[in-house]
């Protein structure tokens, strides 16, 4: 049946323009099936990286070197004198879930001037008071790296080699870094479709790769447990699910990793299935629909 359903996302991929490099789809039982509109070349992962950065978060707090309520400025307390009012309010689950209320904008694409962009982060005025308001920006998930090298004494990418990377045969991953040399965190990881979907499977797996525990259970669960109200974007109703700990959620159980351009992981856990998708669409939304539509909705 797998075959099927692939055969007809690539046949509404070349007849609507939709972008896709590849698609892959596991299923608990079955062997995986994946086809290709292109090499499987390693890409940005855009917004991908969010989960990953999640995930470190995660694996540092088992090992006792943090927690997601601690306050950013407990573990940069140097920076308590330039902070903005409020600042010393927001913990790292809400610079993860998008709600520390700051008005400070930026995404990995975009340059960086600042000497150290953590204290710009820092030094911007809040808008709403921290846990309040959904707004999506790169900011926070770029402080939680910067938290992770502060804790551990490695970046992001260095902590995961070891935990993660390595483990699922990720290697040598690339992932931009700011001019400091601290990964971007948020985004500009780089990967393939089919890496990416160890990743997925993953998370579809409670945390568990081939009988040896590399993520938490509980930390799994906790991705999509306390989310951040987003029922007012107006991008698509699938967007309108809340956004937990680095992922978008969608009908429950469903939870998802999303990134710009149609990079997406969809992950199933009711129908024990993770479909994973790169690409390059300019209609991200068509193709997330299409995703669903022709794929997870007909597993079901």
């Amino acid at each position: 049946m797998g075959d099927e359903l692939l055969d007809d996302f690539i046949r509404a991929d070349r007849e609507r323009g939709l972008g896709v490099y590849g698609i892959h789809l596991h299923r608990e039982g079955s062997p995986p099936v994946e086809r290709r509109v292109r090499s499987d070349d390693r890409v940005n992962l855009y917004s991908v990286a969010k989960t990953f950065t999640s995930v470190a978060l995660g694996l540092a707090e088992a090992e006792g070197r943090l927690t997601l309520e601690d306050r950013l400025l407990d573990h940069f307390p140097e920076l308590r004198s330039v902070a903005a009012d409020g600042v010393e309010a927001v913990t790292l689950r809400q610079l993860l879930t998008m709600s520390s209320g700051t008005s400070h904008e930026w995404f990995a694409d975009q340059r960086v001037d600042a000497a150290d962009l953590l204290h710009e982060i820092v030094a911007t005025l809040l808008d709403a008071a921290p846990g309040t308001r959904f707004a999506y920006t790169d900011s926070g998930p770029y402080a939680i790296g910067r938290v992770i090298a502060r804790v551990t004494g490695a970046d992001l990418r260095s902590y995961l080699l070891p935990r993660l990377f390595a483990p699922l045969d990720l290697h040598n991953p690339a992932w931009h870094a700011c001019p400091l040399g601290f990964p971007f965190a948020a985004s500009d990881l780089f990967l393939r479709t089919h890496e990416l979907a160890r990743f997925a499977q993953l998370l579809l797996q409670e945390g568990e790769w081939d009988g040896r525990r590399l993520l938490p259970a509980d930390y799994v669960h906790r991705l999509t447990a306390d989310p951040a109200d987003t029922s007012a974007i107006t991008e698509g109703e699938r967007f309108t699910h809340g956004y937990g700990l680095g992922v978008w959620l969608d009908r429950s159980p469903m939870f998802r990793m999303d990134g710009r351009y149609g990079q997406y992981a969809v992950i199933c856990p009711q129908l024990r299935a993770a479909v994973t998708v790169t690409a390059h669409s300019e209609r991200e939304v068509e193709l997330l629909d299409a995703i669903h539509e022709l794929v997870v909705d007909r597993l079901e």
